[in-house]
């Protein structure tokens, strides 16, 4: 009796390598519908002509380009960037037209850093609250501003998003729209947290309760 025995390891670790890799690509590639088709709805409930609408989406579009940039992976590094949440929070809400980060739009937040994952559900939650603030909100007139602070929590990041000084805020009598749904989701589902709404007539206040471990992966 004769047998010929090889070793077929590296073979198989290739393969799995390879299914990982078509797996994670796979993944990535419906986060990058999803973000779009998201910020897409976003662009057109804020826009009132197609010109606006793409030039809106064009400017998010870039602002999430240039978010993914601070925390993008260079071959070579042993781990994944992150980006510090002041400087994250600056670029994101940089294309509102009007809109002078430290002028209008108040940005106080710890020393912490965001990873690679967390960026895109990030950016869809910025990006829905500035929308609304300029739909309905404080950045709706010359004179309101919107005060954006953290601090953290034994093992979370509080967030608030508190808007001073636009027109006088009424709670929603209707159930949760497509945006609130998006806050909702995002902040429960990808960040393992909390969120609320409170309507005090000077100005909404949303109050964001996240994984601090969430945040940073």
């Amino acid at each position: 009796m004769f047998g010929v025995f090889l070793d077929v390891t590296e073979r198989k670790e290739a393969e799995e390598a390879r299914e990982m890799l078509a797996g994670e690509m796979s993944h990535r590639v419906k986060n990058l519908f999803s973000i779009a088709s998201a910020l897409t709805a976003i662009a057109a409930r804020s826009a009132a002509t197609t010109t606006e609408m793409a030039r809106d989406l064009t400017q998010r579009l870039n602002a999430l380009g240039r978010a993914h940039d601070l925390v993008r992976h260079v071959p070579g590094e042993v781990e994944n960037k992150a980006a510090l949440l002041g400087d994250l929070l600056a670029v994101l809400l940089a294309p509102y037209d009007g809109i002078t980060v430290g002028d209008r739009v108040h940005i106080s937040v710890p020393k912490m850093r965001v990873g690679e994952t967390a960026v895109t559900t990030l950016a869809l939650i910025v990006h829905e609250l500035a929308t609304n603030s300029i739909k309905y909100g404080a950045l709706s007139v010359d004179h309101g501003i919107v005060d954006l602070t953290c601090s953290a929590d034994d093992g979370f990041i509080v967030m608030v998003w508190k808007e001073l000084g636009g027109p006088p805020t009424v709670a929603p009598a209707a159930p949760l729209g497509f945006g609130s749904k998006l806050l909702s989701k995002s902040v429960t589902g990808q960040f393992r947290g909390s969120i609320t709404f409170d309507w005090p007539p000077e100005g909404v206040v949303i109050t964001m309760r996240m994984s601090e471990a969430r945040l940073a992966a």
